[in-house]
C-alpha cells in the first residue's frame, strides 16, 4: 500500500469575494472559486445557461439528415456501445426520435463476440436486424473510430451517422456527418460532453429544425428536458469532466430524480440499490445506479440494461432491475476472486513492481478486468492494466491511469516500438482498453513499463489527497452538509475535502474492518468513520475527510467521513 500526501488547493479569494457578493453561500463560493468557477454564470442550473446545439459541428447538418429520414419513412438503427454511458446514450436516442416520429430500433454489440463499435462485424448483425435492413445507422459513444465499419456499412446500402465523444484517430470515417465536439475543427466550448450527451445534443438541434420546418409550432414538439434523468446518469457513470456545462445537465437530471418525474427504469434501479430518489446526488449515480447498468455489459448482453431504462411499464422495469442486480451480485464475486488473485500475485517475491503494471490470468473474465485494473491501480497508485484471455486466443487489456500519466499515449507509443504486438487500441487518459497477441504478453509488459517512464519521466508515484484546508467550525454541522450534498461534484470538480486536528476520544471497528471514531476539535464533538481502515489512530491526528450527514432513527447528525488519517 503507498501512503499518500495531503495538499491544500490554492484559495482563489477574490473570485469567492464575487460569488458570495451574488449571494453564494461563503463555504460553497470559497469551494467553487478554489475549483476555478470564475463567475456566476457558470454555476448557473437553467436550460437558459445551456451551450448552444448550433456550436457543436456537424450538428445541424444531421439535423436535416436525420428531418429528411423521418419524412421520408426511412428505417433508422441506433448502434450503441455496451457501458453506461452508451445505454444511456441509446435510450436517449430511441426515446427522443421516436417522439419525434422516427422508425427506430436499436442494436448493441455484444463485446466478446464482436469487439468495440461499429464493425464490419456489427453491419452484418444489422444487415440480418429483425426490423429489416436499417436504411440510416446512428453510432452513439462510438464510431469516430470505426472507419472499416462505415466503409462496410456504405458497401452494404446503409448510411451512417456518427455520434460519439472520444478522441478520433489519424483517419476520420466517411459518415454522413459527425458529431463529436473533439473531432478536429470543433469549436465547441466544452470538449467534456459524454457520449449521452452528444446524442441530447442532436436531439435539440433535430427539434429546432422540424420547428423551422412547419413540423411543430415554435417552441413546441416533444419535451426533450423529459430525458435529462438518463443524460444525468450516462455523464456522471462515464466519469467525465464535470465543466460548467456538464454539471449543468447533471443538476437538472438530478432535480428530475428527485421530484420523482423519472423514466420507471431509473426508478426501478434506485429501488432495488435500496436508494431514496428524493435524496440523490452524483454519487448514487456513479456508484450505486451506473455499476447496475455496466454489469449486464460486462458479463452479459446490454440490450437489458437498454430494454430496462426504455421500458414504459412499471412492473417490467422492476422486473428488469432486478435481473440487472442480480448480474451486479455476479459481477461483484468474480471481481473479489480476481482481485484476490491479482493482489496475491503481486505479492509474490519474483513481483518487480515497476513504473507500470501489468497483471494477466488466462482464466480471468474479460468483462471485469477493467475493474481489477483500477483496484491495483488505487493499491499500487500506478497506471495498471489488467488482461484476459478471449475466445480467438488474443489477450483483452483494460487499464485505468493515474493522473500523471495518459494512458493512451502510453499504448500509441507501445505500439510504435513494438509493431503488431498490439492488435488495436483505443480510450483516454485515465482509462483505456486494447486488444493484444498472447506471445506478445513479455514484450508489451516491458515495452508498457518503459513507455510509463519515458512520458512521465518518473520511476514511481504517490498520490496526493487534495484538500480544501481546515473547515470553519461554524460550518461543521448536518445543514452545511446537506447544502454540499444537494451540489454536483465529480470528475475535474472533486467533492471538498477538509483538513483538520482532533483529539481522539473513543474508537472502535466495526464488522472488524471499518474504524469508528469519536473526534474532539475544540469543544465539538463528531462522529466519523473510515471506511475499509481496521488500524487504531493515536490520540492526536491530521485527519483529511468529507463532511456528510448521517441519519439514524430519524435523527440528522453531522458525520465525517475520512479519506486519510495520521499521527499529528
Amino acid at each position: 500500500m503507498v501512503t499518500p500526501r495531503l495538499s491544500t488547493r490554492r484559495a482563489q479569494p477574490d473570485a469567492a469575494r464575487a460569488l458570495e457578493a451574488c449571494g453564494v453561500h461563503p463555504l460553497l463560493a470559497r469551494l467553487w472559486a478554489a475549483r476555478g468557477v470564475r463567475e456566476i454564470a457558470e454555476t448557473r442550473p437553467d436550460w437558459s445557461a445551456m451551450l448552444p446545439p448550433g456550436r457543436l459541428t456537424h450538428s445541424e447538418h444531421a439535423a436535416r439528415l436525420l428531418a429528411d429520414a423521418i419524412d421520408a419513412r426511412r428505417r433508422l438503427l441506433v448502434v450503441a456501445d455496451y457501458d453506461c454511458d452508451g445505454a444511456t446514450a441509446c435510450a436517449v436516442a430511441v426515446r427522443g426520435l421516436r417522439a419525434m416520429g422516427a422508425q427506430i430500433d436499436f442494436l448493441v454489440p455484444n463485446r466478446f463476440e464482436t469487439g468495440y463499435g461499429l464493425s464490419p462485424a456489427v453491419v452484418e448483425l444489422a444487415l440480418r436486424h429483425h426490423a429489416g435492413k436499417p436504411d440510416i445507422l446512428i453510432t452513439v459513444d462510438n464510431g469516430i473510430a470505426s472507419v472499416d465499419g462505415v466503409a462496410a456499412a456504405a458497401a452494404a446500402g446503409m448510411e451512417v451517422i456518427v455520434t460519439d465523444h472520444h478522441l478520433p484517430g489519424s483517419t476520420l470515417p466517411r459518415a454522413l456527418a459527425i458529431v463529436n465536439p473533439n473531432q478536429p475543427g470543433c469549436g465547441f466550448p466544452s470538449k467534456n460532453l459524454a457520449g449521452v450527451g452528444v446524442i441530447f445534443y442532436l436531439l435539440l438541434a433535430l427539434r429546432a429544425e422540424l420547428r423551422r420546418r412547419g413540423v411543430y409550432a415554435a417552441n413546441a414538439g416533444p419535451r426533450l428536458d423529459a430525458l435529462a434523468d438518463l443524460v444525468a446518469l450516462g455523464t456522471v457513470a462515464d466519469v467525465v469532466k464535470l465543466d460548467a456545462n456538464n454539471r449543468l445537465l447533471v443538476t437538472q437530471g438530478l432535480q428530475k430524480i428527485r421530484t420523482g418525474r423519472m423514466q420507471p427504469g431509473l426508478r426501478a434501479l434506485f429501488a432495488v440499490a435500496a436508494r431514496e430518489p428524493a435524496q440523490a446526488g452524483a454519487f448514487d449515480l456513479g456508484f450505486a445506479i451506473g455499476p447496475r447498468i455496466n454489469a449486464a455489459g460486462r458479463l452479459a448482453d446490454m440490450s437489458l440494461g437498454i430494454a430496462c431504462l426504455l421500458s414504459d411499464d412499471e412492473a417490467e422495469a422492476l422486473r428488469l432491475a432486478r435481473e440487472l442486480d442480480s448480474i451486479n451480485h455476479e459481477r461483484r464475486a468474480i471481481e473479489a476472486s480476481m482481485r484476490e488473485e491479482a493482489l496475491a500475485a503481486m505479492e509474490l517475491p519474483e513481483t518487480e513492481i515497476g513504473a507500470g503494471v501489468c497483471v494477466y490470468h488466462p482464466d480471468w473474465h474479460q468483462g471485469v478486468v477493467g475493474l481489477v485494473a483500477s483496484r491495483i491501480k488505487e493499491t499500487y497508485w500506478r497506471p495498471t492494466i489488467a488482461f484476459a484471455r478471449a475466445d480467438d486466443g488474443q489477450l483483452r487489456g483494460s487499464g485505468r491511469s493515474i493522473p500523471d500519466v495518459h494512458l493512451r499515449d502510453v499504448l500509441d507509443l507501445v505500439s510504435k516500438r513494438h509493431p503488431g504486438i498490439i492488435v488495436k487500441f483505443g480510450g483516454h487518459a485515465m482509462a483505456a482498453g486494447l486488444t493484444l497477441l498472447e506471445q506478445g504478453y513479455e514484450d508489451f509488459t516491458q515495452g508498457f513499463d518503459q513507455a510509463v517512464r519515458e512520458l512521465s519521466g518518473r520511476d514511481s508515484f504517490d498520490p496526493l489527497i487534495e484538500t480544501d484546508g481546515s473547515l470553519d467550525s461554524g460550518y461543521a454541522n448536518a445543514d452545511v452538509a446537506g447544502l454540499l450534498q444537494q451540489q454536483v461534484w465529480g470528475s475535474g470538480f472533486p467533492a471538498p475535502v477538509f483538513r483538520d486536528t482532533f483529539q481522539v476520544q473513543q474508537q472502535r471497528l466495526l464488522k472488524d474492518k471499518h474504524l469508528k471514531l469519536s473526534l474532539a476539535r475544540g469543544n465539538q464533538r463528531f462522529d466519523a468513520i473510515w471506511f475499509g481502515h481496521a488500524e487504531m489512530l493515536p490520540e492526536y491526528v491530521e485527519v483529511a475527510y468529507r463532511l456528510d450527514r448521517n441519519v439514524w432513527n430519524g435523527m440528522v447528525s453531522a458525520q465525517l467521513v475520512i479519506e486519510y488519517a495520521c499521527a499529528a
